[in-house]
Parts: C-alpha cells; structure tokens; sequence
C-alpha cells in the first residue's frame, strides 16, 4: 500500500534488529519507518527500536508508524509511535498525513 502511494520502500524483513533499523536509518535517511507486529509477543520489540532510535540521537530525523493485529492507538502512544495504522489502508493515508506535517 505504502508503494502504491508513492512512498519508497526499503524491506527490513522480520524478525529485525533495532541495531538493524538503526543502522537502516543512518544508510537510507527515511522521514518514516513502520513496525509491525502479528504476535502480542513481539509487541515489546516496538517499544525496543524506538528507544534505539532515540538512544543514536535520531528520533527527531524519523516519524514512526506502528500497526498489526493485536497493536492499538493507545499501545502507539505509549511506546512513543508517531503513527498507528489499523490496516494497510489506514497506515498509507497515516504516513501521507505524517509526512505532510514536516514537509
């Protein structure tokens, strides 16, 4: 969706790292990164990269969108999200949204 949307798209994969995004971020610069999670048991990984970013001094380079099954607004918030979506939808009408605001 986010493609379909113009958006460029770099695929982490799953399973990753918050060195891994990290280390995303300082190669390819993004405005936005998106986690997501299918499990309630990756959701902690959420809250993990986004101190990550903000521990290597670039969490104010970066807006981050959260979604999956079992992720709500509120779980978004609390982590420090950006961004939720509830679907592929709503999370490619939220990034527009989020880019927007800093462009």
């Amino acid at each position: 969706m986010l493609k379909g949307s113009g958006f460029t798209v770099h695929d982490l994969g799953v399973d990753v790292s918050a060195e891994r995004f990290v280390e995303a971020i300082q190669e390819h610069k993004p405005h936005l990164i998106g986690l997501s999670a299918l499990l309630t048991t990756t959701m902690p990984a959420m809250k993990t990269v986004i101190e990550a970013i903000e521990n290597a001094g670039m969490r104010d380079r970066v807006k981050v969108m959260v979604g999956g099954a079992p992720i709500t607004e509120e779980y978004a918030r609390s982590i420090g999200a950006d961004g939720y979506g509830r679907d592929a939808g709503e999370a490619a009408g939220q990034a527009k949204q989020l880019i927007d605001a800093v462009s």
